[in-house]
């Protein structure tokens, strides 16, 4: 019993109409047609279109042979009816609300903004971005490096994280495929269930109801009324019963895009950890890879401006120092050995010499002549003295 209940995802089976409430594998089978038939036609009109226009010939040939076998008489039979399918489909609907209470989409969508939030870091670093480093220190390109290896280092454990979360959304949507299929064959089990359903209960209404109707009018007993009412209490039952079958129906038909939705989420998700293995971070090496070249050029591009700058400093200091030079030799060049305003020193040093010379001169004549004149007196007056003394 297990076994015709829970859903197999490696086989879907086909829509089949049997009257035992458990059936077993022994039971025809009927082609499946796709849902989307289905609901197409029943958004296309604003009335219902009729249950059977999504059958083949062959499933409305079944249909007919398998509504000549429902006996409304048999009570048990009624309220077994279309149960093996709607119990099929309960047991689907459990797998599936399993199956999809299970999807963490939010670990990858926190993988995809872990992608976002390394390279907003590694650039937030440096307020002007990647550029910024190229006009700070000299060891600003190692820094750069570094910095790339940890912020390489950590996409790619996220990285390999995506592609797991990858291969298990398409593994999922590959599952909900599988589920899909199985909710259209549980649909098309219980449209046909449903149409020789209705079939059978319009039939026995038309044909023996009536009949019976009128024999109790016609006898007025009181037994052939009481099978009127009988008949007519077992074909209001059945009614029931094809009401909760539709309604069920109705459950699968609302499944289908449900199941579609999820799968359409799973296929968002798996695209954008595409983009972001196949574009996002492929094109964050690259430029990457061209931000280290622009930092390798400004680099040399500084080296060659120094070289520029102290070439042209040292071009001005040497023409400076040759101008000075050549100024200083052609000077020296264009000078006398001597000049004439040494030998005009010489010379009037040479006339103050002599006019001095001639006045020492002078002066010495007249302290000499004084001096004899002196000597002379004193002379006189020893000899004056001398002669007082020789005298006495």
């Amino acid at each position: 019993m297990a076994d015709n209940q829970t859903p197999n995802f490696e086989e879907i089976p086909t829509p089949k109409l049997t009257l035992d409430p458990m059936p077993g594998d022994d039971t025809q089978i009927v082609e499946a047609v796709t849902l989307e038939t289905n609901l197409a036609n029943t958004e296309k009109n604003e009335t219902l279109p009729s249950l059977d226009d999504s059958l083949t010939e062959e499933e409305k040939l079944q249909v007919e042979q398998f509504s000549q076998q429902i006996d409304l008489s048999n009570s048990q039979q009624i309220l077994m009816y279309g149960a093996g399918a709607q119990q099929k489909m309960a047991s689907f609907s459990e797998t599936a609300l399993e199956k999809v209470r299970t999807q963490d989409l939010g670990e990858a969508g926190e993988l995809i903004a872990g992608v976002v939030v390394e390279l907003r870091n590694f650039d937030a670093e440096d307020e002007k971005g990647f550029l910024g480093f190229f006009k700070r220190g000299a060891n600003k390109l190692a820094s750069l490096k570094a910095r790339y290896d940890k912020a390489e280092a950590n996409v790619n454990q996220i990285v390999k994280a995506l592609e797991g979360h990858q291969v298990t959304l398409m593994r999922d949507a590959a599952m909900l495929d599988k589920l899909y299929d199985l909710n259209l064959s549980y649909f098309k089990e219980l449209t046909m269930y449903l149409i020789a359903g209705k079939k059978r209960l319009e039939e026995v209404r038309a044909g023996q109801l009536s009949e019976l109707r009128a024999k109790a009018q016609a006898s007025g007993k009181t037994e052939d009324a009481e099978a009127v009412q009988k008949l007519e209490a077992a074909c209001n039952r059945f009614e029931k019963k094809l009401s909760d079958l539709d309604l069920t129906r109705t459950i699968a038909m609302q499944t289908a895009p449900q199941i579609r939705l999820v799968q359409n989420n799973e296929m968002l998700m798996i695209e954008k950890i595409q983009t972001t293995l196949v574009n996002t971070i492929p094109l964050w090496k690259s430029q990457m890879v061209l931000a280290l070249g622009l930092a390798n050029n400004e680099a040399a591009l500084k080296a060659q401006s120094a070289v520029t700058d102290m070439t042209n400093e040292l071009l001005r200091k040497n023409a400076e120092k040759l101008k000075q030079s050549t100024t200083e030799v052609a000077r020296e060049s264009e000078r006398g050995i001597v000049d004439i305003e040494t030998l005009r020193a010489v010379n009037d040093d040479l006339i103050q010499t002599f006019d001095e010379v001639m006045q020492i001169q002078e002066e010495g004549r007249l302290k000499r002549a004084e001096a004899e004149a002196e000597m002379r007196k004193m002379e006189a007056e020893l000899k004056e003295k001398l002669l007082e003394v020789a005298t006495k």
